[in-house]
């Protein structure tokens, strides 16, 4: 699936404002019946004149999803057993019985009997339940640069997703910066910073070792609004959800950032393998972190899948991107009806 978002235009200069307000004015001396435009209006042709539609290359999991009937037979008389599955695959026992039911609704008014048949009625019930209208990338506002605060605890994967994140948005020609606000590790530099190599991305290193994170977090926000970037990637330190005092420092990053540009997304990165044990890690840092969005990482290699829909059903979160490999093209954008066929086939 093609998706569009919007960057500054490269070389180019923004046409002058003055002389259509000032047209504007002339015509309604002239012409004392036309109704003067509000500002927003003269300008927006010119504002966006600054800004320019990107198609960023498309990325797909379906090869990296693993089906939850990869041993088991799926036919009428084993329609209970898919609850059992639905359980072990981390979708939770209400979910599990409410999908069930549905399925076997909707397979006794279609007439659906073979194997093919019943999956797809799975596969179209799963869909409609994963299905978000917020799961896109905040990439389109026009409020230059974009600043993504990646959080989650260590090992789930967060340094690889932001170098994939970064290299495919160099791909598109996006300027990325990279903050390595991860201070706390002495090799969480080192490492952040071959991942902005390989992607292209220019890093923000601390100016000394053990730098108060949210310094680093504001320097890199300073240094991207200086080279005229159109993004900032902030990696951050891998924070246990029962650490007050880190998860406040988490959120004196946040407010730091805040005071020199907005932030477009908090990406929790989550390791799909935890299952449930993912969902507790999510609430304690949408609390304090204000979590927009969920990085699955680790699908590649478990069917443990169902926790996506734990994730948005119970906490309200979107899941935006999954992992489904370690090379730096091994993610991509969520999308229901491609997760939910993977699971399924």
């Amino acid at each position: 699936m093609a998706l569009m978002f919007w960057k500054k235009k490269r070389n180019e200069e923004v046409a002058p404002v003055v002389e259509p307000i000032a047209e504007v004015l002339i015509e309604q001396v002239i012409e004392p019946v036309v109704e003067i435009p509000a500002v927003d209006e003269v300008l927006a042709p010119v504002i966006s004149e600054a800004l320019v539609a990107v198609e960023l290359p498309k990325r797909s999991a379906k090869k990296g999803i693993r089906s939850l009937f990869s041993r088991i037979k799926f036919d009428p008389e084993n329609l209970d057993d898919l609850e059992d599955i639905l359980i072990q695959a981390d979708f939770g026992l209400d979910a599990s019985v409410a999908i069930v039911d549905e399925v076997k609704l909707r397979a006794k008014k279609a007439g659906a009997e073979s194997e093919n048949q019943l999956k797809e009625v799975l596969a179209t019930v799963l869909a409609e339940s994963l299905e978000r209208s917020d799961k896109a990338l905040n990439l389109s506002a026009g409020k230059l640069p974009y600043v993504f605060l990646v959080v989650g605890v260590n090992g789930v994967g967060k340094t690889t997703t932001i170098g994939k994140l970064a290299n495919w948005l160099t791909e598109g020609d996006w300027k990325v910066f990279i903050g390595a606000a991860d201070t706390f590790r002495a090799a969480a530099v080192d490492q952040v910073a071959t991942w902005a190599e390989r992607a292209g991305a220019t890093l923000v290193r601390p100016k000394q070792e053990g730098q108060d994170p949210a310094s680093v977090a504001f320097e890199s926000v300073e240094a991207a609004i200086k080279a005229d970037a159109d993004i900032v990637i902030i990696d951050t330190a891998g924070r246990l959800q029962n650490k007050i005092d880190l998860m406040g420092e988490l959120d004196k990053i946040r407010r730091v950032i805040e005071k020199q540009a907005e932030i477009s997304e908090v990406l929790l990165v989550l390791d799909a393998t935890t299952g449930q044990n993912g969902l507790a890690q999510a609430k304690a840092f949408a609390e304090v972190a204000k979590v927009t969005g969920v990085v699955l990482t680790k699908l590649d290699g478990t069917a443990k899948g169902g926790i996506v829909f734990a994730i948005q059903k119970e906490l309200g979160i979107p899941v935006k991107l999954v992992g489904v490999g370690e090379g730096i093209n091994d993610f991509a954008f969520f999308d229901a009806q491609e997760f939910a066929r993977g699971l399924v086939s």
